[in-house]
């Protein structure tokens, strides 16, 4: 019977991680739901039994059309239409399953078919695939099932999906600027350093004079750079998988979560959009009627950040213990001000849904002007930076010139 690999989340929130026997990744799910683990990602572990197939499996893999955040959102959004429609949920899944054009989510809309016909419930079905649907997804289709509102629960989560894949779009163009522009100076100073510095060496050695201070630094540096590059090159390499690594560890997860809203400039706009993401994902939870302590615990799964997740999980282990929301809220040390007094309001008046996507919205906007102006603050640290690598480089190759112009003007 084939091994899948398996990370889940318990009642708690708590990481679980592990191996199971199973005869496909749908039985996997159950059992971990049969055990009170919510599955987050379930992968097949290949053996050593199993290395003739292998490369079938792989080629299979990477040629199927992967399942994309876009997939979900037309499948909501058509769910929505045809079930306020009246059409029956088997019939809508038969006619999304013709309709698709994924494969991969063909098979995925077929699998939901015959967990209702054997008597599942929709959000159960959805569980058996948490690599495709979240936990907040399939908690919100739950609660819709339990009030009879699933079409409006289906352009809710539509709703929410587009406003995800904006936010994320928008923290990755915050970002990608920065990095492009650390990436050009670095380049260019290797190629100055290995490439331009070098000819002029050839050139200074003819003056058979002291160079100054600064050339001969130059000088080192580049020599450094162009017998030991392989060195460089190596280590450079080595650091970035350490960093993966590290990275992908929990303790590495969490700290380079927290690291990121630290940033200089890009850090605010990953912050506000982190806080964004929590603010409607609440809203959301709290709108569809998810009891306060559930809510928590699924909104701290797709705040897209360990950091926040931690300080998220810090607040549901609060309310549990019959402290209000304001005051968990001011324990995690991470929202400002105007969000406590919006969540103060929203405990007093019992609108923390219509509160908390103002505080969304605001985010939103904050994000928004933050990235439209990025250009206008990074300019300044950029002009600064290749003004001084410039002024370096023509003290160390001019220097010299300018001395032996003022030794021939004297003889």
């Amino acid at each position: 019977m084939p091994v899948y690999v398996y990370k889940g989340r318990s009642a708690q929130g708590d990481l679980v991680q592990g191996t199971l026997e199973g005869m496909d990744s749908g039985e996997v799910a159950n059992q971990l739901l049969n055990t009170g683990v919510t599955p987050t990602e379930i992968k097949a572990s290949i053996g050593a039994g199993a290395a003739a197939g292998k490369g079938a499996a792989l080629w299979k893999y990477l040629n199927q059309k992967k399942i994309t955040p876009l997939d979900i959102m037309l499948f909501s959004r058509q769910m929505h239409t045809l079930l306020k429609a009246g059409v029956p949920i088997m019939r809508a899944l038969a006619g999304l399953q013709e309709s698709s054009q994924n494969p991969a989510f063909t098979a995925v809309l077929q699998d939901l078919r015959e967990s209702l016909d054997s008597g599942r419930e929709l959000s159960i079905a959805l569980r058996r695939h948490p690599a495709v649907f979240s936990a907040f997804y399939v908690s919100m289709v739950q609660v819709g099932e339990m009030t009879g509102t699933l079409d409006e629960t289906f352009m809710r989560l539509y709703s929410h999906l587009e406003f995800e894949k904006q936010m994320n779009e928008t923290i990755r163009s915050a970002v990608r600027y920065p990095m492009f522009v650390v990436i050009a100076m670095a380049v260019a100073i290797v190629i100055i350093n290995l490439f331009v510095i070098p000819s002029f060496v050839k050139v200074f050695e003819g003056f058979h004079t002291e160079l100054p201070l600064v050339t001969r630094g130059l000088i080192g540096f580049s020599n450094f750079m162009v017998h030991f590059w392989p060195l460089l090159l190596a280590l450079t390499v080595g650091a970035a998988v350490a960093f993966r690594t590290y990275t992908n560890t929990v303790d590495g997860h969490y700290n380079w979560d927290k690291l990121k809203f630290r940033i200089p400039i890009a850090g605010k706009i990953i912050f506000k959009g982190t806080l964004a993401r929590f603010a409607r994902s609440m809203a959301l939870a709290f709108k569809s009627g998810i009891p306060i302590v559930q809510g928590l615990t699924v909104v701290s799964m797709v705040v897209g950040n360990e950091y926040m997740r931690v300080r998220v999980e810090q607040m549901r282990d609060g309310v549990e213990r019959g402290e209000s929301i304001l005051r968990t809220a001011v324990t995690t040390g991470v929202f400002n001000p105007t969000v406590l007094q919006m969540i103060a309001v929203g405990e007093e008046t019992g609108d923390m849904d219509g509160l908390m996507f103002e505080v969304a919205g605001m985010y939103e906007r904050d994000v928004e002007y933050e990235v439209k102006t990025l250009s206008a603050q990074i300019e300044p640290i950029m002009i600064v930076a290749l003004g001084i690598l410039v002024l370096i480089l023509a003290l160390g190759i001019f220097l010299p010139m300018w001395d032996l112009g003022k030794a021939a003007l004297h003889k």
